[in-house]
């Protein structure tokens, strides 16, 4: 019964480790991101256009202009205005922004300021490094207004990764010194100069 008990109790804390390990990483809220103008730039590629539903699909991709490294899963694109051939973003009797008169579909959410977003696809790396382009996030808008001709504009959004903290020149001395001292304790239990729990002993800092 206790063997029993103590397989169950293995297989358990396997299968706990396991999900842990293959879950799917949340992204970061959106009141922690900041914005990256001037470091990250959103490129927009019309796809395609449907004329029966004035529906516009958009790529847009984030590529990074700086040095810094963005963590990848923290990135999303706002699309902060709507600009008309004049390049006004409101309509000039009502002075309504023209974003609202849009339907905006597929969404991840909304910012603070009502702004829709869209999160960007992470790819194979954890960041996004200088002077390279993230996936693609493909962007639905409808225009209500069959006949106007509008501009989507997008900033960019993410958390920039931190870069390692630096040893100290101790600590970096430190760490080859144990590593050699760990070998001859190993050597040493070999040839039998020592018992193993001398070995262990020694090798307490």
């Amino acid at each position: 019964m206790g063997m029993t008990r103590s397989i169950l109790v293995l297989i358990g804390s396997a299968c706990v480790i396991l999900a842990e390990a293959y879950a799917p990483v949340h992204a970061i809220a959106i009141d922690q991101l900041a914005d990256l103008s001037g470091k990250a730039a959103a490129f927009v590629t019309l796809r395609s256009r449907d004329n029966f539903s004035s529906e516009y699909r958009y790529d847009v991709t984030v590529r990074n202009n700086s040095a810094d490294l963005f963590m990848a899963d923290s990135l999303i694109v706002v699309l902060d205005h709507i600009t008309n051939t004049a390049g006004q973003d409101h309509e000039n009797l009502t002075n309504e922004s023209l974003l609202t008169r849009m339907e905006i579909i597929g969404q991840d959410g909304t910012t603070e300021d009502g702004k829709p977003f869209f999160r960007v696809p992470q790819g194979s790396g954890p960041d996004l490094t200088p002077n390279s382009e993230s996936l693609p996030v493909t962007v639905r808008i409808r225009n209500r207004d069959y006949v106007a001709v509008f501009t989507p504009s997008f900033r960019v959004m993410g958390v920039k990764r931190e870069p390692p903290k630096q040893k100290s020149p101790a600590a970096a001395a430190a760490a080859p010194n144990k590593a050699t001292t760990d070998k001859l304790i190993q050597l040493l239990i070999k040839k039998g100069l020592i018992t193993a729990e001398e070995g262990r002993t020694l090798s307490q800092p």
